[in-house]
């Protein structure tokens, strides 16, 4: 995360904060009373909503101290602010995730192990403070495979992890390389959600390319990245070397989902295309491919849902970033029943992140 990034995060998250309180006799400051928590229900019933998709930075202190890193990490101004936002749009839960990555630029393996327990011991007693309304997502060193598959290792069994995050690259290289088997099967024999965070595709395009007016690197640029991620992990055969594999992509899973049937058509019809992949391309779509459901229209869901099946798909908001995803719009999709809508909502990451 960029240091305009970082400041446009504690900048949302004080903002969402702010906004979680009405005023009362006649705007007395001392009088502010949080909004009520929103209980949402389905056909009566209560039912748990929960967000793999909400981001957060943690304390390192003396980790990065005298190190390049020094000022890449900030922590944030703390999880009771995150809970008010959470009850006005009726979150029970969140899988808590710190990206940006930058420690995957550490080229010492102290360094980068000790930034990656320190974030992970963090988080984890952050969590603990509030062990019914958020869960932690471990984070790894991925520019060494077999230590990230120790540190993955670690974060689930002593610091109670769930699932682990992951960026798009590292440092340009393909997550879909033999040379990151190690952590992959580490994540397939643990069972361990992986949860992948795009970073603006500067591993695909050419510098610059997405300079000028609209914010392109994160409107367009985030979801090419997980394009091209989830595109190699299954025609390179990351899937069928792991088959206990499951991958979320942010954004609802960027442009694969949209456009698939040329995914879906390319190893029959490209004899260049050198596929790798023993099964077809919707089979990995509709059963170790996950994305959340960040795609702001009742049609796009639909969509989603067309070509995936609800089993696939979670909710997630971009925490604290203020993007329009709230739980109405699978609330009302006419097209889900009931027990669809559960699962979308939480049910699918009730199992995926074993809450109980």
């Amino acid at each position: 995360m960029t240091v305009k990034g970082r400041r446009e995060f504690f900048k949302s998250v004080a903002g969402a904060a702010a906004g979680m309180y009405v005023m009362t006799r006649g705007g007395n400051a001392d009088a502010q009373a949080p909004v009520a928590r929103r209980q949402v229900s389905i056909g009566g019933r209560r039912i748990r909503v929960i967000d793999v998709h909400a981001h957060c930075n943690m304390p390192l202190g003396d980790v990065v101290r005298g190190t390049p890193f020094e000022n890449r990490a900030d922590a944030d101004p703390g999880l009771e602010e995150r809970l008010l936002s959470m009850d006005e749009n009726g979150l029970d839960m969140q899988a808590l995730s710190i990206n940006g990555f930058w420690w995957y630029e550490a080229t010492d393996r102290g360094l980068a192990r000790a930034i990656c327990n320190r974030q992970n011991e963090q988080l984890a007693a952050s969590v603990r403070d509030h062990a019914d309304r958020f869960v932690a997502m471990a984070s790894v060193p991925l520019q060494f495979p077999d230590l990230a598959a120790e540190v993955l290792e670690d974060a689930v069994t002593r610091l109670g992890a769930r699932g682990v995050t992951l960026g798009g690259h590292v440092n340009g290289e393909d997550l879909s390389l033999p040379k990151f088997d190690p952590f992959w099967a580490k994540a397939a024999e643990m069972g361990e959600l992986v949860f992948m965070h795009p970073g603006g595709a500067d591993n695909i395009i050419r510098d610059g390319a997405f300079g000028g007016r609209g914010d392109l690197g994160n409107v367009m640029g985030n979801p090419l990245e997980t394009t091209y991620f989830l595109s190699r992990l299954i025609f390179d055969g990351v899937f069928d070397r792991h088959p206990a594999l499951r991958v979320c992509g942010a954004h609802a899973g960027g442009y694969l989902p949209s456009y698939f049937g040329r995914t879906e058509a390319a190893c029959d019809v490209r004899a260049n295309a050198d596929c790798a992949n023993t099964k077809r391309p919707t089979e990995y779509l509709r059963s170790k491919i996950l994305v959340d459901t960040m795609v702001f229209s009742d049609e796009g869901l639909r969509h989603l849902v067309a070509e995936m099946g609800v089993d696939q798909i979670v909710y997630g908001t971009d925490n604290p970033f203020n993007w329009p995803v709230t739980v109405d719009l699978v609330l009302e999709a006419g097209f889900l029943n009931d027990a669809e809508k559960e699962a979308i909502l939480g049910g699918n990451l009730i199992k995926l992140l074993r809450i109980t």
